[in-house]
């Protein structure tokens, strides 16, 4: 948290994307066996949105980033920093930052990714806030980006239906003096420990792209759901209570509790266990399915649409992630 004079970091404006293909259960039950009354069940989704074939996540960070800056006001030129919350990069190295910054022609900005999984927006959130409270930079773009179409295997129906596309981004600008906005407080945590239940095992240096890492599907998202499910849900409550706890807060002081959209069943356990009010908890995820990286600022947009969100109200973030990786955070409203 910033102190000693520095200004706190506030989101000033918010942006999103989701391409316009949707793609419903029962379209899924037409690619795999499955049927939406078995999906809805177990995880909440109805629909989905996916890309055409061969769109990069850079494209809808893009649309995202374009959205985000119209509303505040500004032109990319303005930007100084760049940060990129993706697992699905348009490739190993540039950076898809380094892609974003010149499809935007952002020409003053420096960047980098973020790999945390499902946890990265959250953990570029705080890392950009740095940026701001350190004085350093006065507008630093976070976007949460991710194509996971590009990364299922269409033969496997327990991760097919679990994902979608999307593109979010919120513009980080330090407080005027005596505002009360921005990051208060955030924890992340990381369990390496965990790796072996959702990882996609080729394509790095351990296992270099083959014949044998196609054959072997070693390029799609490999998942024991049990597992992961088990480690979210406890995970996820432990953050959010403890976060509230550690501030003095209860869920009455909260405005909105926007988690990761990756289960219907973690959410609402998680909400529940920090006594927080069902009408408080956005969810989204029954039309966009689990975004990874977009999933919360997604999230943010439809609870502002919805004015379950407004200028000066309490919101806290939870996230839980492949790695495992997790994250909470409290945020006041600044717009």
């Amino acid at each position: 948290m910033p102190n000693g004079g520095t200004r706190r970091a506030k989101i000033t404006s918010l942006g999103r994307y989701v391409p316009p293909r949707v793609v419903t259960n029962d379209d899924l039950s037409k690619l795999v066996e499955t049927n939406h009354d078995w999906i809805v069940e177990r995880t909440g989704i109805h629909e989905r949105h996916w890309v055409e074939p061969g769109t990069p996540s850079s494209e809808l960070a893009v649309h995202a980033i374009d959205d985000c800056l119209k509303r505040r006001g500004i032109e990319a030129d303005e930007i100084e920093l760049i940060v990129v919350a993706t697992v699905t990069p348009d490739m190993f190295f540039p950076s898809t930052a380094c892609v974003v910054q010149n499809k935007i022609r952002a020409t003053k900005a420096w960047g980098f990714d973020i790999s945390a999984a499902c946890s990265s927006f959250l953990y570029a959130l705080t890392t950009g806030a740095q940026f701001i409270e350190s004085g350093k930079h006065k507008k630093v773009l976070v976007v949460g980006a991710d194509v996971m179409t590009s990364i299922l295997n269409p033969e496997d129906r327990t991760t097919l239906v679990l994902f979608g596309d999307g593109a979010g981004a919120v513009l980080l600008e330090p407080c005027e003096d005596g505002e009360e906005f921005g990051i208060l407080d955030y924890h992340h945590e990381i369990d390496g420990s965990g790796g072996e239940h959702l990882y996609m095992p080729g394509g790095g240096s351990l296992h270099p792209p083959s014949h044998e890492t196609v054959d072997k599907k070693m390029h799609y998202v490999h998942q024991n759901g049990q597992a992961v499910f088990k480690f979210a849900v406890r995970k996820m409550e432990e953050l959010s209570t403890s976060m509230l706890e550690r501030n003095n807060l209860t869920g009455d002081d909260i405005a909105c509790f926007v988690a990761h959209q990756a289960n219907l069943r973690i959410i609402d356990a998680a909400a529940k266990k920090a006594g927080l009010a069902p009408e408080k908890v956005i969810k989204n995820i029954h039309k966009f399915g689990n975004t990874t990286a977009a999933t919360i600022p997604l999230a943010i947009g439809d609870a502002i649409d919805d004015g379950k969100l407004k200028k000066g109200d309490l919101v806290l973030f939870a996230a839980v992630g492949a790695g495992f990786t997790s994250g909470s955070v409290l945020v006041r409203w600044a717009f």
